[in-house]
C-alpha cells in the first residue's frame, strides 16, 4: 500500500565548505550525529524523459528507513509530495497507474544511478524534538543509458520535521549563507545528474502567440497540459481534482467548438466528441459529490426534533456507496485505451493543428466574431427559457441555457488572452449567470434525489417528513434562482463584446 509525505526541503551547494555549526539558530538546541547511511537510487523514466519535463521522479532506492519505491510531484519551489510503495522489484501498479497519463504507451527504463553517502545530523530543540534533518551527501551519478558518463559531487540537504514551520529553514538558511554555502541550482539531484550528464533536455517555451491560431492553439495547449497534470490527483481523490479535470475537458471542447472558423472540423468534430464522453465519465463522480455535499449541509440545518437521525444515516450510506463506486469506474475510465487514446491525439492536433485560412488573421477580430455567435445562441436560448412557465420544460430550457453560457464562458475565457478587459468582463458575467443557473439546476436534481430517498425512508418504516422539508426548500431555492434570472441576464447581456 503505498503513502503519501509531504516533503519540505532545501539543496546547497557543498563542495569545499561543509555542514556548519547549527546549533542556536532558530531554536536549535543540539545537533545530533545519526551516522552514515548507504543510499542507492535508480531513477526511471522514458527515454524522451517525459517525467523530468514534468519535474516528476520516479526511483526505486534501497538503504536508509524508507527503502521503497517513491514517486515525487513538484507542489511549490522546495515542496514535493511522496508517494511510496514497498521495494520491489518491478514497478507497482498504483505508482505506475500515477504517472500513466504522462507515459502512456511509452516504456519506463532506468536512466540514471544515484549512489549517497550520507552524513546525517538531527536538529533538535531542548525537548528533544525533531526539528530539521541536515545531512552532507557525496554523491556519485552513473548514467545508465548507451553513453554512459559518470560524475561527482557534495551537497547539503535540510529537511523539515513534520508538522514543522516552513519559517525555520529561512533561519538555517541564513546560517548555512554567512559559512558560504549557497543554494543549490538543481530543485533534485537526479535534475543535476542529468544536466551534469550532459543528459537534459529542456522543454521548448512556446512562442507569444500572435495569430487567431496561436491563441486558440495555446488555450488548447493549457487544457491538454491539465488533463494529462490532473490525472494523479483524480486517482488519488484529491478535493475539487476531478471537477477541475472535468472543466479543463469542457474547456478544450467548447474552445474546438466554438473556434471552427480557425480549426478544421473534420479533424476537431471527432475531438470534441471524445471530450464530451470524458466530461461525462468524470460527471458521474463530481455530480455525485456536489449532491452529496448539497443535502447533507441542507439535513444539518434541520432542527434535531424534526428526526433527522435516521435520514443522515441514510444519506451517508447513499452517498458513500454512490461516492466509492463512482470512484472506482472513473480510475478504470483514466486507465482505459480510450482515454489515452485521447491524449494521443490531442498531442497530435497541437504537433500538427488543422488551421483554416482565418488561423492566420486578427485575432480580435476572429475570436471576437466567434465568441459573439455564442452569445447570440445564448440570447435566444434564455429568453425561450424566460417565457415558459415554470415546470419540467422551464427546468429543461435552463439546463440547456446553462450549458450554453458555460460555453460562451469558456470562449470569452480563450479570447481573454486577444481582447483584454472586455472578454475579461464577459467571462465573469458568464461565470455569475453559470452559478445562478446551477444552483437552479442542482436544486432539480436534488428534489429528485430527495424523492427517491423518501420512498426508500417510508418503505422502510422511517419518517420521510424530513425529506419533505428539504424538498420544500429546495422548490424555493429553484424559484428563488428563476426570480433573480432576468436581472443576472440583462446585466450579462450589457458585457457584449459588440
Amino acid at each position: 500500500m503505498a503513502e503519501t509525505k509531504r516533503e519540505i526541503e532545501r539543496k546547497y551547494e557543498s563542495e569545499d565548505s561543509g555542514l556548519p555549526d547549527l546549533t542556536g539558530v532558530g531554536g536549535v538546541a543540539a545537533v545530533l550525529d545519526k551516522g552514515l547511511v548507504e543510499l542507492d537510487a535508480t531513477y526511471y523514466d522514458t527515454a524522451d524523459q517525459r517525467l523530468a519535463a514534468a519535474s516528476l521522479t520516479l526511483r526505486r532506492r534501497t538503504g536508509g528507513s524508507d527503502a521503497g519505491w517513491h514517486l515525487k510531484f513538484p507542489v511549490a519551489p522546495g515542496v514535493r509530495d511522496e508517494i511510496r510503495a514497498p521495494l520491489s522489484d518491478t514497478l507497482p501498479e498504483e505508482l505506475a497507474a500515477l504517472v500513466r497519463s504522462r507515459v502512456r504507451e511509452a516504456q519506463l527504463v532506468p536512466l540514471v544511478r544515484l549512489r549517497s553517502a550520507r552524513d546525517v545530523r538531527h536538529l533538535v530543540d531542548e525537548h528533544g524534538a525533531l526539528l530539521a534533518e541536515a545531512s552532507v551527501d557525496a554523491v556519485t551519478a552513473e548514467r545508465l543509458t548507451s553513453e554512459g558518463g559518470t560524475v561527482q559531487w557534495t551537497e547539503i540537504e535540510v529537511e523539515l520535521a513534520d508538522g514543522g514551520d516552513p519559517a525555520f529553514l529561512d533561519q538555517v538558511e541564513k546560517r548555512l549563507a554567512r559559512a558560504g554555502v549557497r543554494p543549490s541550482a538543481s530543485p533534485s539531484k537526479l535534475a543535476r545528474a542529468l544536466e551534469r550528464t550532459g543528459f537534459h533536455r529542456k522543454p521548448v517555451e512556446p512562442a507569444k502567440p500572435v495569430t487567431a491560431g496561436d491563441h486558440v492553439l495555446a488555450y488548447l495547449r493549457a487544457q491538454r497540459d491539465a488533463l494529462v497534470a490532473l490525472d494523479p490527483a483524480v486517482r488519488l481523490d484529491t478535493p475539487d481534482a476531478v471537477h477541475r479535470m472535468r472543466v479543463a475537458t469542457r474547456r478544450a471542447r467548447g474552445a474546438l467548438r466554438t473556434f471552427r472558423s480557425v480549426l478544421d472540423r473534420a479533424v476537431t468534430d471527432p475531438i470534441a466528441v471524445e471530450l464530451k464522453w470524458l466530461a461525462g465519465e468524470l460527471g458521474i463522480d463530481r455530480d455525485q459529490e456536489v449532491l452529496a455535499e448539497r443535502l447533507t449541509t441542507a439535513l444539518d440545518a434541520l432542527p434535531p426534533d424534526l428526526g433527522t437521525g435516521p435520514a443522515h444515516e441514510r444519506l451517508a450510506s447513499w452517498a458513500a456507496a454512490r461516492g466509492a463506486g463512482a470512484h472506482a469506474h472513473l480510475t478504470g475510465v483514466l486507465d482505459s485505451s480510450r482515454h489515452l487514446a485521447l491524449l494521443n491525439t490531442l498531442d497530435a492536433l497541437l504537433a500538427d493543428p488543422p488551421l483554416r485560412k482565418a488561423a492566420a488573421r486578427n485575432p480580435k477580430k476572429v475570436l471576437g466574431k466567434a465568441v459573439e455567435k455564442d452569445l447570440a445562441r445564448l440570447t435566444t436560448l434564455v429568453e425561450r427559457a424566460l417565457g415558459l412557465p415554470p415546470g419540467e420544460d422551464r427546468d429543461l430550457a435552463l439546463h440547456e441555457a446553462r450549458k450554453k453560457a458555460k460555453r460562451t464562458r469558456y470562449a470569452a475565457e480563450a479570447a481573454t488572452s486577444a481582447l483584454g478587459t472586455p472578454a475579461r468582463d464577459l467571462t465573469a458575467a458568464m461565470k455569475s449567470l453559470t452559478t445562478l443557473l446551477g444552483d437552479h439546476q442542482d436544486s432539480v436534481m436534488a428534489r429528485r434525489t430527495l424523492r427517491e430517498l423518501a420512498a426508500v425512508a417510508h418503505a422502510a418504516g422511517e419518517s420521510a417528513f424530513p425529506y419533505g422539508v428539504l424538498y420544500a426548500r429546495e422548490e424555493a431555492r429553484a424559484a428563488a434562482a428563476e426570480a433573480e434570472l432576468p436581472e443576472r441576464w440583462r446585466k450579462a447581456r450589457s458585457r457584449s463584446l459588440g
